[in-house]
């Protein structure tokens, strides 16, 4: 697929300019279909793109932006993972994920993009949708979830819903996880290997590594229709998911142009006095156990 251009322009402050240390950073990127990256080189890039994150988060609360960003992609492909390293250094009050169950039969009955409507941002908001309206054209699609009209509406009003969001104010980005169908299996094993992982593989899962062709199909269909110039699929190589990550953090800094908002440096004020108020005994409290 051709590179589109997502119709916003890039800020002068963007991490996605390239600098002595972005150059430093792709030098410690080993090649190859199997790419890989220092620890230390993804520890030290991921801290960078935070405190740009936590400048974007001021400056859209700032400048009250409304920003949705979407997450989709094979099973396994990072999509959770990401996301996390994304809400990590920002304030949980401005910044949300949306990661939608099952519809209830009241929700299956209305219109299709009604629940997630809900959930869209306000002003100053930032909403991550760990999967989304595109469960239809994904999921629901392949697994025979809904009926081949339903499937074919939403192929003709998806593209209309997201011109529709994107006319009201929203910034509406889409990312699609990548992966190879080896690297899915390796990632499935690691799962199975570990108990605390192991809740991450649904029978859904299990069932949907039977039809990768089907899921392929579909998401070949689902480009057709939805990648359009005003909101464009942003396809994320996710067979290394440290490099996935960083990726997909700078690209996002670079869409949307902000500004540093970040308060000038300050000093603490001096604690109250005592005052002579005693307090009670510490063995008054009950603590919990260190077992540690």
């Amino acid at each position: 697929m051709a590179k589109r251009d997502g119709g916003r322009a890039k800020s002068e402050q963007s991490p996605q300019t390239p600098s002595a240390a972005a150059t430093a950073a792709a030098s410690s990127i080993e090649g190859g279909p199997d790419r890989s990256i220092k620890n230390k080189v993804y520890e030290a890039e991921l801290l960078k793109l935070h405190i740009e994150l936590v400048k974007l988060q001021n400056w859209v609360k700032a400048k009250g932006l409304r920003v949705a960003v979407i997450f989709e992609g094979r099973d396994a492909a990072g999509k959770g993972g990401t996301i996390k390293r994304f809400t990590e250094p920002l304030n949980p009050r401005g910044a949300r994920v949306v990661a939608l169950g099952v519809p209830t039969e009241r929700e299956a009955s209305q219109w299709y993009f009604q629940r997630y409507v809900e959930h869209l941002p306000a002003a100053g908001e930032i909403v991550f949708f760990d999967r989304s309206w595109y469960n239809r054209a994904g999921v629901e699609r392949v697994m025979g979830f809904c009926t081949e009209e339903q499937y074919q509406e939403f192929l003709r009003s998806c593209p209309d819903f997201e011109r529709m969001l994107i006319r009201s104010g929203i910034i509406l980005i889409k990312y699609w996880f990548s992966i190879s169908d080896d690297e899915q299996e390796k990632r499935f094993q690691a799962r199975l290997d570990d108990p605390t992982r192991r809740w991450k593989l649904s029978p859904m899962d299990l069932y949907a590594r039977s039809r990768w062709v089907e899921y392929s199909r579909a998401k070949d269909e689902m480009f057709k229709y939805t990648d359009t110039k005003q909101s464009p699929w942003w396809v994320v190589n996710a067979n290394n998911k440290k490099i996935a990550r960083l990726n997909t953090i700078s690209h996002f800094l670079s869409l949307i142009p902000y500004e540093d908002l970040t308060p000038e440096p300050m000093e603490l004020p001096p604690r109250q006095p005592d005052g002579g108020y005693i307090r009670p005994p510490i063995t008054d409290q009950t603590f919990v156990p260190e077992i540690y």
